[in-house]
């Protein structure tokens, strides 16, 4: 399967996408594959392994792809890692890690490293806002009886 990504993550940059690929394989062998289309989609979150999670999630109808596996071409960046966690993943598989990224012009570094420095430091200030509404969201889903719990 890692094979597998490494060639769309070939095909896609050789038609100007970004070098990335990725597959989820489900538990009984489906596969979906995804492309790097940032640049084509003019979309920031369309990493590979995103656009793979995506896929599976549409075609099996769920958010929940417990039992399935990501082959990616590259390590995952820190999105592409919580989207994985968020799936429910059973497990992520890499070929490139991301020093190789940064050495192909790729330096998902920076984003690693803004959470590893003290929240005062950061390059974007992300802080709270003390309203006294903040919590109606929460309490507006703890009443719907009819909600889908994830």
């Amino acid at each position: 399967m890692l094979l597998e990504a490494i060639d769309l993550a070939v095909g896609n940059a050789a038609v100007d996408g970004g070098p990335f690929g990725a597959v989820v394989v489900t538990a009984d062998g489906r596969r979906f594959s995804g492309v790097n289309r940032v640049t084509a989609d003019n979309d920031p979150t369309a990493h590979a392994e995103v656009m793979a999670i995506r896929a599976a999630c549409r075609e099996l109808g769920t958010f929940d792809l417990s039992g399935a596996t990501l082959y990616t071409s590259c390590e995952p960046c820190p999105m592409c890692l919580s989207a994985s966690l968020w799936a429910r993943l059973d497990a992520v598989w890499f070929a490139a890690d991301r020093h190789d990224a940064a050495a192909g012009g790729f330096d998902d570094a920076e984003f690693y490293e803004y959470f590893a420095t003290p929240e005062h430091e950061r390059s974007l200030p992300v802080r709270p806002v003390a309203l006294a509404e903040r919590t109606a969201p929460f309490e507006a889903w703890a009443r719907n009886v009819a909600r889908t719990a994830y």
